[in-house]
């Protein structure tokens, strides 16, 4: 059988002195004399005493977790950030619980609803491609547990976030395809109600007109991101009767996707058509055919800038209003 924890009465019995006396020798309370602090600590090492976290957590309000949610772990987008949120929690002496909602709202919702249970002093969330409602965040805000958006952020202009301004680097793309001689440039865009598949097409129209190239409707071509989508939406390019000579992807998963495609199809990545993609995947340098560049958005920096937000509104322990803060930071086109 298992021994039972040492508590602090047991300390105080062998030292034959209060519980209290005790308790603020091991926190270095100045009103206990320097020789019976240095008397409990000893007593406490020897008998393995280690202090109940549950108490402590409860005494000060906090349980020194963040939660935080992503679309999926697996994307070495979101491993980026993922490290660089545990390095900046590990400053404040934090721990981090990961959820990953695999774009499902319904399993978004119950990551969310578990963290809340569990009393998770902030949540740090990049949404899923289908989630429009945010209910949710009125649930947090009742239970005083701030959360921060990043990445893939709600249209609303009220709620913490961080995300990438996707123009400046949809911008150097469209111009690099100019530059190649490219005049009919395509995008293959994620799903319409998508937040940021509305932001590259405005974007996408707008790099077209400043570098007095076509925008076509056609020229769009929607997925729902699955590699079945993908497809689809590389094919239906292919198919027009005047073919692009250049594509914008949406991030390099559909962008891995293509190439698979044009492989099974006879279609030359760097021949037939040229590929730029969003994210920067770090292995298209070991790629036979990689994209002719990347659009990099920062993902370690968009979630270390979260991050802070979050322990910001985390220490403020709600007793200002604080700023609502948005952060936006400027893409840029990289070359493999």
């Amino acid at each position: 059988m298992a021994n039972k924890p040492v508590t602090i009465k047991e300390i105080a019995r062998k030292l034959r002195i209060s519980p209290s006396t005790v308790s603020r020798a091991l926190n270095d309370h100045p009103s206990i004399g320097l020789v019976t602090t240095e008397r409990v600590k000893k007593m406490a090492a020897e008998l393995g005493y280690e202090p109940n976290q549950t108490a402590i957590f409860f005494k000060q309000r906090r349980t020194f977790i963040i939660g935080v949610i992503l679309p999926k772990l697996s994307e070495p987008f979101f491993a980026e950030a993922i490290s660089a949120i545990e390095d900046e929690a590990a400053k404040h002496n934090y721990t981090v619980l990961l959820g990953q909602s695999l774009d499902s709202i319904e399993r978004e919702k119950n990551i969310v609803n578990t963290f809340r249970n569990h009393r998770v002093d902030g949540i740090i969330m990049s949404l899923g491609k289908n989630t429009t409602d945010l209910s949710f965040t009125e649930a947090l805000n009742k239970y005083n547990i701030p959360i921060v958006f990043f990445d893939c952020v709600p249209e609303q202009l009220n709620v913490p976030k961080v995300s990438c301004d996707l123009s400046t680097g949809i911008y150097e793309a469209i111009e690099a395809f100019k530059q190649r001689g490219h005049q009919h440039v395509a995008l293959i865009n994620g799903p319409e109600t998508l937040h940021a598949s509305v932001e590259r097409t405005h974007s996408f129209k707008q790099a077209l007109e400043r570098c007095g190239l076509p925008f076509h409707e056609d020229y769009v071509s929607h997925t729902d991101l699955t590699e079945k989508g993908n497809f689809e939406a590389f094919q239906r390019l292919r198919n027009l009767k005047e073919k692009p000579s250049a594509v914008l992807s949406f991030n390099d998963f559909v962008t891995l996707d293509l190439i698979k495609y044009a492989k099974e199809n006879n279609v030359l990545i760097g021949y037939d058509i040229h590929v730029i993609s969003f994210a920067n995947y770090p292995l298209w340098k070991y790629m036979d055919n990689p994209p002719l560049a990347s659009i990099e958005q920062y993902p370690a920096e968009q979630a270390s800038i979260a991050s802070r937000m979050l322990f910001r509104l985390i220490n403020n322990e709600g007793k200002e209003e604080l700023p609502v803060e948005n952060a936006k930071l400027s893409s840029k086109l990289v070359y493999q």
